[in-house]
């Protein structure tokens, strides 16, 4: 059954990007599936691919972003992470199991059509853009979801203000915790799921 819940994250894992990935986990989870992420738990005795190939098996919906697949100065070698891990997921759902054959993906994009000039076998592919804001990452992930495997969800203004309140909850706990304003901002990401997974739960049994 966790196959049916599970969304696999494919994104960049730098600071940079971290304004986009926090949106896009909350949102997931506030939708009531589950994020899988190959930062959700650290084990330095499981390499990486195996790790990433083991997600995408058990994950019926994907998330790829493909944003940073540009080098981000000249002479600077972009990185091919994000694309490969995309053609893992189509090789699972091409030559897999039955049930991995109907798995569903989203690409997503900073720029429309960006993508063509480095996978041009994308073409004719429906990718959405976010256009590195958050709330479009809220509102393309949602609708996304909505389309795939929901009956119903919330609208993208609701979403947004609930990952507001709980980015101010958190950052309130974490630091009754300890936690300084340098180590909330570098929670590690497994943590950060667990915390928006209790936070959701919570509001949602308080309603």
């Amino acid at each position: 059954m966790a196959f049916e819940k599970n969304v696999f994250v494919n994104c960049p894992f730098d600071a940079e990007y971290l304004p986009l990935l926090r949106p896009l986990l909350f949102t997931v989870i506030y939708l009531r599936l589950t994020p899988r992420i190959a930062l959700e738990a650290i084990d330095s005795g499981e390499l990486r691919l195996n790790k990433i190939v083991e997600l995408i098996r058990d994950s019926k919906y994907s998330i790829h972003d493909l944003s940073r697949s540009e080098a981000a100065v000249a002479g600077e070698l972009y990185r091919l992470n994000m694309p490969f891990e995309l053609g893992v997921d189509f090789g699972c759902r091409t030559f897999g199991k039955p049930k991995q054959r109907d798995k569903r993906a989203l690409v997503l994009e900073a720029k429309p059509h960006r993508y063509k000039a480095s996978i041009s076998d994308l073409a004719g592919a429906d990718i959405e853009c976010h256009e590195d804001e958050p709330y479009k990452v809220i509102g393309v992930v949602r609708n996304w979801l909505k389309n795939v495997c929901l009956a119903q969800a919330a609208g993208p203004a609701r979403i947004s203000s609930a990952f507001t309140d709980f980015m101010a909850d958190n950052f309130d706990a974490l630091t009754q915790l300890g936690f300084s304003p340098q180590d909330i901002e570098l929670l590690p990401v497994g943590e950060l799921i667990e915390r928006m997974t209790a936070w959701v739960a919570s509001k949602a049994a308080a309603a």
